[in-house]
């Protein structure tokens, strides 16, 4: 089997290869099993990553979304079969692009309204739309002209981006396609409804505080932005150039530099509690936050063969999706040698997780960096990470 020092080989050798740093741990039943820091949390000034480092989750806050959303249904504040509208009145009504076999293009209501269930499993039919940058894609385009009166106002509430966005033309029929996007923002600003507070005091409520998280939030706090890690441009020649991060003003406290739901950040440790109380049963050191059974839905493969069709490619091979993650479905196609029903996700500037509740295990690894380039970094390190488990 692989020995931790392959591991920390094998994560030296990315930082010998240009990664600035990165930092990871290995947990199972409760018990850290192994942590390791490597490279520089600021290359010019060799500052390296320690257990303090901070890193920008992007995508990888899904997680803990979606935790938080199904925390709140196993309390009843909501059905999965319910639409939406019922809780944000504005998408009662959506349109719909159709094309003709001609090669036209049709606007048409859909047949059916979105539900709980399309938001929470990325089928609503809306894509992302983060920049005004000329697009091809229909769905963007119109997403766009719904963007623009809040980006002219400069900032903006998740519920007004979501009432925004109730006017867009979907890229498909509610529920019949995966498309990963926009679905997270309807979910943040539901979970907004049924708790009846922001989402980042639901976010401290129900995870954050219970889990003893202290360095995971939305907003700087504290010396968290001088613990930060920064941000590298890979350049094609492997040399590193710093980066100015526009998603970095998502951190600031204040309204009037609120844009929508603010992404978290946070280390491997804090992360690492969230993961163990998903690979345990819902419990860590001792607090109960959610049922297994509930954790066993949400990491239920929900994709048919035609949405499994969009979902396919070599980074996620092997894996289906549930709610608001993904989940080991087929080791063989995967090249995965953890458990099945292994489940997690991935941040867009190179953080991955994963919890494992067939052997207790989770594992949280992150660096910071543009391109990721998740599928040379994080696949090697998972196939070595597991291997570690007895």
């Amino acid at each position: 089997m692989a020995t931790y020092k392959d591991l920390e080989n094998l994560l030296q050798s990315f930082v010998d290869g240009g990664l600035p740093g990165c930092s990871i741990q290995i947990a199972q039943k409760g018990k850290t099993l192994y942590e390791g820091y490597f490279g520089y949390a600021d290359v010019e000034n060799k500052v390296p990553v320690t257990k303090d480092s901070i890193f920008r989750l992007a995508s990888m806050s899904k997680i803990p979304l979606y935790t938080t959303a199904m925390i709140l249904y196993e309390r009843g504040k909501f059905l999965l079969t319910e639409p939406i509208s019922r809780y944000l009145p504005e998408w009662k009504e959506s349109k719909k692009f159709v094309h003709d076999p001609n090669g036209g293009l049709k606007i048409v209501p859909t047949e059916h309204p979105i539900t709980v269930s399309d938001a929470l499993s990325m089928k609503c039919g809306l894509p992302y739309c983060n920049s005004k940058a000329p697009t091809r894609d229909e769905a963007q385009r119109s997403m766009q002209e719904c963007m623009q009166p809040l980006w002219e106002k400069g900032h903006y509430t998740v519920q007004e981006h979501i009432a925004a966005m109730s006017k867009a033309v979907l890229d498909f029929e509610p529920g019949t396609h995966w498309m990963y996007g926009f679905s997270s923002e309807i979910t943040a600003a539901l979970i907004e409804k049924w708790a009846d507070k922001p989402i980042d005091d639901v976010f401290e409520e129900l995870l954050f505080k219970p889990l003893g998280m202290d360095n995971t939030r939305s907003h700087f706090f504290g010396d968290i932005p001088q613990r930060m890690v920064k941000m590298y441009a890979r350049k094609p020649d492997n040399s590193l150039e710093l980066m100015n991060v526009p998603f970095d003003e998502k951190h600031l406290p204040g309204p009037e530099h609120e844009t929508g739901w603010a992404r978290l950040f946070s280390n491997v440790s804090d992360y690492g509690k969230l993961m163990q109380m998903l690979s345990n049963g819902g419990e860590y050191n001792g607090v109960k936050i959610m049922g297994r059974k509930t954790i066993d839905m949400m990491r239920a493969n929900g994709l048919t063969p035609e949405q499994q069709k969009d979902f396919d490619c070599l980074y996620n091979n092997g894996y289906g999706y549930g709610y608001g993650v993904r989940t080991l479905i087929d080791k063989q196609k995967g090249n995965h040698n953890g458990s099945l029903g292994a489940f997690g996700w991935t941040g867009g500037f190179g953080t991955w997780a994963e919890a494992d509740p067939e052997d207790g295990v989770s594992i949280v690894y992150m660096h910071n960096q543009s391109p990721n380039m998740e599928e040379y970094y994080h696949l090697r390190m998972r196939t070595v990470a597991y291997g570690c488990i007895e």
